[in-house]
């Protein structure tokens, strides 16, 4: 049996005037957060450890902030380009492990709705998906969201 590890990270500070989405969810906050695409840090931690795990260009490079065709993409593109590079290698995800950082807002109303989007977008069961809220407790002054993710990967084959 083959395996793989990916780990994945994103941080955005938060902007007004722009719809928060965590996991391809919305989120009922005042603000959203900065970036090219839509900002879902979560998507695109998660999307980074798929394609590290296989050894492809991280999210940066396959979608570059400087091509005006992301401008304000649904970070749901992303994910699933990721899921079909996995599949296409032979790999099937075994669990996903998140951890979103911020003080607010809260993440627990969210989570399994987050959780059940996740399901669908990764194609797996959600009971493979792991997904908890931290606050930052004093660390970092910046106001935003940072997202954690590990995934395992097998090849059976």
């Amino acid at each position: 049996m083959n395996i793989r590890i990916g780990l994945g990270f994103d941080s955005h500070s938060f902007e007004e005037g722009k719809i928060l989405k965590l996991g391809g969810i919305v989120i009922d906050f005042p603000k959203g957060l900065k970036g090219h695409s839509d900002g879902d840090v979560l998507l695109h931690a998660i999307t980074d450890a798929l394609l590290g795990a296989i050894d492809e260009p991280d999210i940066g490079e396959l979608f570059p902030d400087k091509d005006p065709k992301w401008k304000g993409a649904n970070s749901e593109i992303f994910i699933k380009e990721a899921v079909k590079r996995v599949r296409e290698k032979g790999y099937r995800l075994v669990n996903l492990d998140c951890v979103i950082i911020a003080n607010e807002p809260k993440i627990s109303p969210y989570k399994e709705a987050i959780r059940e989007n996740l399901s669908k977008l990764l194609e797996v069961e959600k009971e493979k998906i792991s997904l908890k809220g931290k606050s930052r407790e004093g660390f970092c002054k910046e106001e935003g969201i940072a997202c954690f993710c590990t995934i395992l990967l097998t090849n059976e084959g």
